[in-house]
């Protein structure tokens, strides 16, 4: 019997894998080695999934992987028009990062109220000055994102009393669909972006739509950088259209030193570190495991993109 050819895109740590001894041939690539290495493989784990490889390397007709697995959300990395029109199976790290994203927004959420990040200045310069939070509470909060990590962050939210609306792409129960967006940030006190990267989200939240937030909002990005036109957050933020802000995620990253967006008053920001506990990588490694032995076995996966939408469908929408 022949065993499957599984390629591993590295990065370190590399995933464990020794589980697979005899059930499949491992083999290991790197961006340089990536395109020579795809058409001999069955299947494909982009443990390196920060790297845009496969997009550059996925080959066009011919021998190529059967399935694709990425240990993250997104898979707009790597999402290519030929890979999209393949008949390659694309699966994510659906489940592993909705509860911990949501409790990074609930952090961000009580900083920005109470102020956290003055309060943390105040005590370096050594200052006794008073001040008043603002109540969580009663907020009315906006998750612009309907799959997984949308609707834990709105789970969360609403246990700390927020009163929270969830928009995506379509309207289904419980969900607001996108033609509902734009009259529900104009009374939303908070904004949480948790949308996939994609052709019709990209640059989604510009000038338009801050201007039409309240001038008490604040905004928050838990998603991907490029669906925020950064530069126009910025002006919001500096002329205090919007009473601040907190981005985890880039249009490019590693966030260069030079930034502008570091010295932003107002604006917190975080390295790409909102899904990631104590462990995250064993759980991504763990659900590679049960995926591949339903794969090995021929049975559906789950988790299965649809590579024409570039997020995994929800059941009901």
């Amino acid at each position: 019997m022949t065993v499957p050819i599984l390629l591993v895109l590295e990065a370190d740590p590399p995933p464990r894998l020794g589980a697979l001894a005899g059930r499949a041939l491992v083999r290991y690539a790197d961006e340089r080695t990536l395109a020579a290495e795809l058409p001999d493989a069955d299947a494909l784990l982009v443990w390196d999934f920060t790297s845009e490889a496969v997009r550059r390397a996925w080959p066009g007709p011919g021998p190529r992987p059967r399935w694709v697995h990425t240990p993250s959300a997104g898979v707009d990395r790597l999402l290519c028009p030929a890979l999209a029109e393949s008949d390659t199976v694309l699966t994510n790290a659906r489940g592993i990062f909705d509860q911990p994203i949501a409790e990074y927004v609930a952090a961000l959420v009580l900083a920005m109220a109470k102020d956290l990040p003055g309060t943390l200045e105040l005590q370096r310069q050594r200052r006794w000055r008073h001040r008043e939070g603002l109540p969580v509470a009663g907020g009315h909060a906006v998750v612009v994102g309907a799959g997984p990590i949308g609707l834990a962050i709105g789970r969360t939210l609403r246990a700390l009393g927020m009163t929270v609306a969830v928009a995506g792409r379509t309207a289904r129960p419980g969900v607001h669909g996108a033609e509902d967006l734009d009259r529900l940030l104009s009374r939303a006190g908070w904004v949480v972006c948790a949308a996939p990267l994609t052709e019709a989200t990209r640059g989604m939240f510009g000038a338009r739509r801050f201007a039409l937030l309240q001038p008490s909002a604040r905004f928050i990005n838990v998603g991907r950088g490029a669906l925020v036109v950064e530069d126009e957050l910025v002006a919001a933020v500096l002329e205090r259209r919007i009473a601040g802000a907190a981005l985890d995620v880039f249009e490019h990253e590693p966030l260069s030193p030079d930034s502008r967006l570091w010295d932003v008053p107002g604006l917190i920001v975080s390295p790409h570190m909102s899904g990631d506990t104590v462990g995250w990588r064993d759980r991504l490694g763990e659900q590679f495991m049960e995926l591949f032995e339903l794969w090995e076995a021929g049975k559906p996966l789950p988790n299965v993109v649809d590579k024409k939408r570039g997020y995994v469908p929800s059941h009901d929408s």
